[in-house]
């Protein structure tokens, strides 16, 4: 008896995970972490590849970086629009196509140009070159289009639907997917720099380009295999027809039933001329303008949803500086950090961030949802709160007295001595080089901590980080809060349009935070845009807690159980209001 309770157990636990291994769930956590490895490791190896090309300068990088925001900006309603009015496996299939394709073909570029750069160089005055590098920028900007176009469909819409009316269930499922983008953020980029490091760009590119190749055909087999185990993918609701349109169908209508009525009374050709006149196709310009509507219609949809003042508030939390991008990396560099230091720091906030999703399950089952997004951001501003007190402690390079322009007035004013210093019939990479001499020799160089002979205190920095760190757990929290609410209260037909007009002011922000570096990247002002950074995070909170306020009313503060009474109690006032 033992025996067999044992095999039963045994056969029991075999055939639940197997089960679990065939459900939709676990074959869409599958695909995603496939086209997230290769997402991850693209946009970290794009960076340094264009770096490398352009002799380690950052101007290709900032020109990429320019063109990807803008262009989602400009078009993520028109995207989600698409999304909208196609079928769900359609939409997936050719965004997940033409975004693989569109890395393995930069990359296959990128190794061309890498391994005859000196011959395209003096081709054509270096032309060729230069259209290699709008090539490349522009093939990888449609790639990031499609990884848009991809994250809307799976982690907006067929999520949604895999998890069906259950919310726990869609809250584990957007949990889970967040934990496996915070081990993707690590694990992707430590993975193609040991290639490239050990190897040599060209194998990077190469590496990449066949991974994505491997990885479009599996997610292809399982987008296909989901579609299969949920029969509700293939219903789909449109969107809502216009009024105009209504009227030119019940126009058509009515002239088809008269011209029915009155066809004894006409002959054959004037029936036909009738039914010609009146099909007209639409002309030109409506089809140019067409683009400008949706876009026009799409950020007028988002703006009168009951979650804009939430969806708002999250764009707000991008115009930051307070992450471990580029910009932040930069600066711990000025002030001493060893990149070993910093790899450690990024994997902190990585777990801290996995903490995030864990305490937003938790906290949504005893809270609700809408609570949870005000306790995440009473925690990420008190944690940030480490970080405007960095600003004023000892090692803080915070200088007043510098304009925060000064940085680029003495570019400006160097860059033109210099071009009258240097001969104009040296080669370019001569010029390159005697610049960078000439600038190290003539021109005082400040004296960063890392440089200077005393020792700099690093209480400020180890504040700074302490904080970034600590808030990523209310970060992901509220970032999860935001998305769930987006896709329990954005109906099916607008799921793709509003999510990516949210996308646009994401890149927005985004992009402002990036031109507000440009305009002040001096370490001296750096303290400066720590403050407004804190600023913007408080404003994005405080146009939260307003939804929440007007959601709950007088719930706000009470935690229930209960997430139904909550939910239903939050649908009952939105209504009122």
């Amino acid at each position: 008896m033992i025996g067999t309770n044992d095999q039963n157990t045994r056969g029991g636990c075999c055939g639940s995970f197997k089960e679990y291994v065939n459900s939709a769930k676990f074959l869409l956590y599958l695909g995603h972490s496939l086209s997230t490895w290769g997402d991850r490791m693209w946009h970290f190896a794009v960076s340094v590849f264009l770096v490398e090309l352009y002799g380690n300068s950052l101007l290709l990088t900032a020109v990429y970086g320019l063109v990807v925001a803008g262009s989602v900006l400009v078009l993520g309603a028109i995207i989600g629009d698409w999304v909208d009015k196609n079928p769900r496996l359609k939409v997936a299939q050719t965004s997940l196509v033409v975004q693989n394709v569109s890395v393995i073909v930069c990359g296959i570029i990128l190794m061309m140009v890498f391994l005859h750069k000196i011959e395209l160089m003096t081709m054509y005055n270096g032309w060729i070159l230069t259209f290699c590098y709008i090539l490349i920028i522009s093939i990888a900007n449609i790639a990031n289009l499609a990884s848009t176009a991809t994250g809307i469909t799976i982690q907006r819409d067929w999520i949604v639907v895999v998890a069906g009316d259950d919310r726990s269930k869609l809250a584990g499922m957007n949990a889970t997917i967040r934990r496996i983008d915070q081990l993707t953020n690590i694990l992707a980029p430590m993975a193609v720099g040991q290639i490239m490091t050990f190897g040599s760009p060209v194998i990077g590119c190469g590496f990449i380009s066949a991974w994505n190749l491997v990885s479009m055909c599996v997610e292809y087999f399982l987008l296909w295999k989901v579609y299969q185990k949920t029969p509700a993918l293939a219903l789909k609701t449109l969107p809502k027809v216009d009024e105009t349109e209504l009227k030119q169908l019940n126009l058509q209508k009515d002239i088809e039933s008269k011209a029915q009525e009155g066809s004894h009374l006409m002959g054959e050709k004037d029936l036909k001329k009738y039914e010609f006149e009146t099909e007209k196709e639409p002309g030109c310009a409506s089809q140019i303008a067409e683009p400008f509507r949706t876009f026009r219609d799409g950020w007028i949809s988002y703006y009168n949803q009951p979650v804009f003042l939430a969806g708002l508030g999250l764009s707000f939390l991008y115009m930051t500086v307070l992450g471990f991008d580029c910009i932040t990396t930069g600066y711990a560099y000025t002030q001493g950090l060893s990149g070993s230091v910093l790899s450690l720091l990024m994997a902190a906030s990585a777990i801290t961030g996995i903490m995030g999703t864990v305490a937003f399950t938790k906290l949504r089952q005893k809270c609700g949802l809408v609570q949870t997004g005000v306790i995440s951001g009473i925690s990420q501003m008190a944690c940030l709160t480490l970080c405007v007190i960095s600003v004023f402690m000892p090692g803080s390079p915070l200088d007043l007295s510098v304009s925060p322009f000064e940085d680029i007035r003495t570019r400006l004013i160097q860059s033109e001595e210099l071009h009258q210093m240097v001969p104009t019939d040296r080669p370019e990479t001569s010029f390159s080089t005697g610049m960078h001499n000439l600038l190290n020799e003539s021109y005082p160089i400040k004296e960063y901590p890392e440089m200077s002979p005393k020792p700099v205190s690093l209480i400020s920095v180890s504040l700074l980080f302490a904080g970034v760190i600590a808030a990523r757990i209310g970060l992901w929290a509220f970032d999860l809060t935001v998305t769930q609410l987006l896709q329990e209260n954005v109906i099916e037909s607008e799921r793709g349009i509003i999510n990516g007009v949210q996308n646009s002011m994401n890149y927005l922000l985004d992009l402002v935070h990036f031109i507000m570096v440009i305009l002040a990247p001096n370490p001296e002002a750096f303290g400066l845009l720590v403050l407004i950074s804190v600023s913007f995070v408080v404003m994005g909170h405080m146009m939260y807690f307003r939804y929440a306020q007007k959601t709950l009313g007088n719930q706000l503060f009470v935690c229930c159980s209960d997430t139904k009474t909550v939910s239903s109690e939050a649908e009952n006032n939105v209504s009122v209001v």
